[in-house]
C-alpha cells in the first residue's frame, strides 16, 4: 500500500522479542532498552534495508469527505471546521504514552513500544480527521456492537475494531473483498450465517455483522488463548497465526511472532491499540471531535412476501435514501421476502402505517413492480445461490459437535445429507448449508 508501508530493520524483531520477553536491559520507566528511536525511524517517509515491511489499514486511507457524504453523517453529525483545521498535535514523552496505555481499562494487552507509538502518530497527526468523525459517528452503533460483544463474553474494546476494519463506513469494500463494517469476506461471513446473493448481503448488515463478529472473536480466542493472536486472526486467517506459531518455534505472544505474520497483520494490532488509545485521549492531543445527534429510535419488521421498496415508500412516507442508509444489505430495490424472512429497520413512526396497511402493502402496482419476467429472475436467483460448505468429517466428531461448529442444528445436518440416524463415520463428508 503506497504511502502507508513503514519499513523496520531487521533488528526490530530481535528488539521485539527481547521487549515481549521482558529483557533484562530496562530503562528507569520499564521501557524495553532495546526499543529505542535508532531502531524504529519515526518518520513517515523513512525506508530502511533488510526490512520488514509494515502495513497499515486500508481504513486509513478512506477520505473524511467521502465518509461525510454518507446519508447519517450529512444528517446527524456536525463540526467546527476551524477547529478541525487550526488544532494543534502536542509531543507527549514515552513515558507519558506509556502510563496512557497502561491505565485503559482493557482486558487486551496494549504495551507501548515503538511500533504501537507509530500507530498512533499516525492516528493523532495525518488521521486526525478519522478519529474527529469516528468520535460522532461511534456512539450512532455503539449499543449494537456492545451488545454482541456481551453476549458472546468478548472483550468490550473491541468496540473499536470496526474503526480500524472500515472507519465505521456500513457499505465498505476491500480490495480483498472484505465487505462491511465488520470486514467479512464471503466465505467467513457463510460461516457464521452471513447470507450472500445478487439481492441480498448481510456483510452489510450490521446488527448481523456485529453478531456475527462476536461470536467469531470468541471462537479465534477459544482457539489461539490469547486476544491479540485472535484479533491477528481475524485480519489474516487463523491458518496464518498457526503457521507463524510454527514458524516461531511454538511461540505464542503477538509480538514474538510478529517477524513471521503478514505485513498487514504487523500493522493491524498497533492500530487496534492507537484507535482505544485515541478514543480514549484525544482531548489531549488537541482533536477536535464532530458531534453527533443520536437518529430517532428505530423498530424491525419482518417481510415474508417479495416487497418492493417502492411500495414501502408509498406506505410509510420514508425517503429512499434513508431506507439505504438504514438497511444497506439490500443491494436493489427488491426485498425477497417470499424466499426468506427478511428484516427492514425503520425510524418507529414508519412502522405503523405498514403494519395497518397489511396485504395491501405487497398488492400495491404489484404489475409495475414485479411484473412475471422480473418475478421469475429473483426465483431462478434465489433457488440457484443457497450455499453450503462440506465438512469432513474427522476422528472423534459427532453431529452434535458439528452442529455447534457451524451454528445450526443436527436435525438440520440430517435433513440436508439424508441422514436416518446420528451415526456417522471418519472420512466421510457432509454438506452445511448457509440459508
Amino acid at each position: 500500500m503506497d504511502g502507508k508501508r513503514r519499513t523496520l530493520a531487521l533488528a526490530l524483531a530481535l528488539a521485539l522479542a527481547l521487549a515481549g520477553s521482558k529483557a533484562s536491559a530496562q530503562e528507569p520507566d520499564g521501557m524495553p532498552f532495546a526499543l529505542q528511536d535508532s531502531i524504529f525511524v519515526m518518520d513517515s517517509t523513512a525506508v530502511c534495508t533488510d526490512s520488514l515491511t509494515v502495513e497499515f489499514p486500508e481504513s486509513m486511507d478512506f477520505d473524511v469527505d467521502s465518509l461525510m457524504g454518507m446519508w447519517f453523517a450529512k444528517h446527524y453529525i456536525s463540526y467546527d471546521e476551524e477547529c478541525l483545521e487550526s488544532s494543534v498535535n502536542p509531543k507527549f514523552s514515552d513515558t507519558v504514552y506509556a502510563e496512557r496505555l497502561s491505565s485503559l481499562p482493557t482486558i487486551v494487552e496494549m504495551p507501548y513500544n515503538y511500533i504501537t507509538r507509530n500507530s498512533i502518530d499516525a492516528y493523532m497527526g495525518r488521521n486526525r480527521k478519522v478519529i474527529a468523525f469516528a468520535l460522532a459517528m461511534h456512539p450512532i452503533y455503539e449499543d449494537l456492537f456492545v451488545e454482541a460483544l456481551i453476549k458472546y463474553n468478548v472483550p468490550l474494546e473491541l468496540k473499536y475494531l470496526p474503526i480500524v476494519e472500515s472507519a465505521l463506513k456500513p457499505k465498505a469494500y476491500s480490495r480483498a473483498g472484505a465487505a462491511g463494517m465488520w470486514q467479512f469476506i464471503y466465505s467467513t461471513g457463510r460461516k457464521y450465517g452471513l447470507y450472500v446473493n445478487s439481492l441480498v448481503d448481510d456483510r452489510y448488515d450490521i446488527a448481523k455483522a456485529s453478531d456475527a463478529a462476536a461470536r467469531h472473536l470468541r471462537d479465534l480466542y477459544d482457539m489461539f488463548g490469547d486476544w491479540s493472536l485472535a484479533i491477528s486472526a481475524y485480519n489474516c486467517g487463523p491458518g496464518n497465526v498457526t503457521k507463524a506459531i510454527t514458524r516461531s518455534g511454538g511461540k505464542h505472544s503477538f509480538w514474538d511472532l510478529y517477524p513471521y505474520l503478514p505485513r498487514e497483520t504487523r500493522g493491524y494490532l498497533p492500530a487496534f491499540i492507537a484507535v482505544n488509545y485515541a478514543m480514549s485521549f484525544y482531548k489531549e492531543h488537541g482533536i477536535c471531535p464532530m458531534t453527533s445527534t443520536i437518529p430517532p429510535q428505530t423498530d424491525t419488521l419482518h417481510i415474508n412476501h417479495n416487497l418492493h421498496v417502492g411500495q414501502l415508500i408509498h406506505y410509510s412516507g420514508i425517503s429512499q435514501d434513508e431506507f439505504n442508509a438504514l438497511n444497506p444489505q439490500y443491494l436493489t430495490e427488491v426485498i425477497p421476502g417470499a424466499y426468506r424472512t427478511c428484516v427492514v429497520t425503520l425510524p418507529q413512526q414508519y412502522i405503523t402505517p405498514l403494519v395497518q396497511a397489511g396485504d395491501s402493502l405487497y398488492e400495491y402496482e404489484k404489475e409495475k413492480y414485479f411484473p412475471k419476467a422480473k418475478l421469475a429472475y429473483i426465483d431462478d436467483d434465489m433457488k440457484n445461490r443457497i450455499t453450503y460448505v462440506t465438512h469432513k468429517i474427522k476422528s472423534g466428531e459427532t453431529l452434535g459437535s458439528i452442529a455447534i461448529k457451524y451454528h445450526t442444528t443436527v436435525k438440520n445436518i440430517k435433513n440436508w445429507n439424508n441422514l436416518k440416524s446420528d451415526n456417522i463415520r471418519a472420512g466421510k463428508t457432509l454438506r452445511i448449508y448457509n440459508r
